[in-house]
């Protein structure tokens, strides 16, 4: 090893943002097994490489007794305080013994240390960067497409979209751009592996964050998010002042910024309503689209008696019951809907 290959590791861990003490200090430890391997060493040993100038040491690491049982792994006291006084029993003593021709084996094994341990940073920093990115919203290209799993590109990293997390009204094809939520990075043997979905409520949450710029600077608060991936979600915003209009922001200029987010879920609806702490104000609001007559909040069992116009019966129970159970979602409470006519 040289002055040179001293500067390529240097230059190594620069263009890559490797630790440099990293890679010597693994090389070390690779050197060591190299030296036990090709030259028969038994005992512990050690292997210095001089940060300046690539010089190579190897040192037999011996134990310093009064009495020699085992050569290989011990040393007499006085032999030992000839070359170092200050040493006592039971220090360590280090005696040179590199061979003539080690230097070949040593840039041999340095080699390969070099990219396996390249290829471990490089995995790690990956690691490091998506783990830091969970329940966020990245984006990327779709790759391939099989019965269950969409693999989409990231740039750095593969990541897998599974069937539980793909949304059953959306077609996903090679080359389509796409935004997911970010819902588990996991470190495995073959590198970081990166699990995202389509369908959770996170998903839309980010993007409001990303298209409202009220949300992200906390002027409007997202207090809840109840979603049915691919037909119809449910917002709960609130206002930290009170001269902005929380529903309006979120809807933005002619439904813009509420558009946006409507296209990229594939038109997926989305309702907006104001939060409330009151709770029947919080319900009523909820069932939005459909006007309430009044509510009736039983707090023991945590049931919203509702009542609405007879003509707005269907609208606020929705299609499938979807309305009103979206507005559960959201609310926390049980939403028991009748009619004037019914009451």
């Amino acid at each position: 090893m040289n002055a040179e290959f001293i500067e390529a590791i240097h230059q190594l861990a620069k263009e890559r943002s490797i630790d440099v003490s990293i890679l010597f200090e693994a090389i070390e430890t690779a050197l060591v097994s190299a030296y036990k391997k090709n030259f028969g060493g038994s005992g512990n040993v050690r292997v210095q490489i001089d940060r300046g100038t690539g010089d190579m040491q190897v040192y037999a690491l011996k134990h310093v007794v009064e009495e020699l049982r085992q050569p290989h792994e011990e040393v007499l006291l006085e032999d030992a305080k000839s070359v170092n006084p200050t040493l006592q029993v039971g220090d360590m003593f280090e005696e040179k013994v590199t061979p003539r021709n080690f230097g070949r084996v040593a840039a041999q094994t340095a080699k390969q240390i070099v990219v396996q341990r390249i290829r471990e940073a490089e995995r790690g920093q990956i690691y490091e960067e998506f783990t830091n990115r969970e329940s966020d919203i990245v984006t990327g290209i779709v790759q391939r497409v099989d019965s269950k799993n969409v693999v989409i590109d990231l740039g750095r990293v593969e990541a897998m979209l599974p069937h539980s997390e793909q949304v059953s009204t959306e077609a996903y094809r090679s080359g389509q751009r796409l935004k997911t939520y970010v819902l588990e990075v996991r470190k495995t043997t073959k590198g970081p592996q990166v699990s995202v979905s389509r369908s959770h409520p996170g998903l839309l949450k980010r993007l409001l964050e990303l298209e409202v710029p009220e949300i992200h600077d906390g002027t409007v608060e997202l207090k809840s998010v109840a979603r049915e991936a691919g037909s119809r979600s449910k917002i709960a915003v609130q206002a930290r002042d009170e001269n902005v209009d929380p529903v309006g922001a979120c809807v933005g200029p002619k439904g813009m910024r509420i558009q946006t987010i409507v296209n990229e879920l594939g038109n997926e609806k989305i309702d907006v309503v104001e939060y409330s702490v009151d709770p029947a104000t919080y319900v009523a609001n909820a069932l939005s689209p459909a006007k309430v007559t009044r509510v009736h909040i039983d707090e023991i069992g945590k049931i919203a008696n509702v009542v609405v116009p007879d003509y707005q019966l269907s609208l606020a129970i929705g299609k499938e019951g979807q309305n009103a159970r979206l507005a559960a979602k959201l609310t926390g409470w049980k939403i028991d809907i009748r009619s004037e006519s019914q009451v």
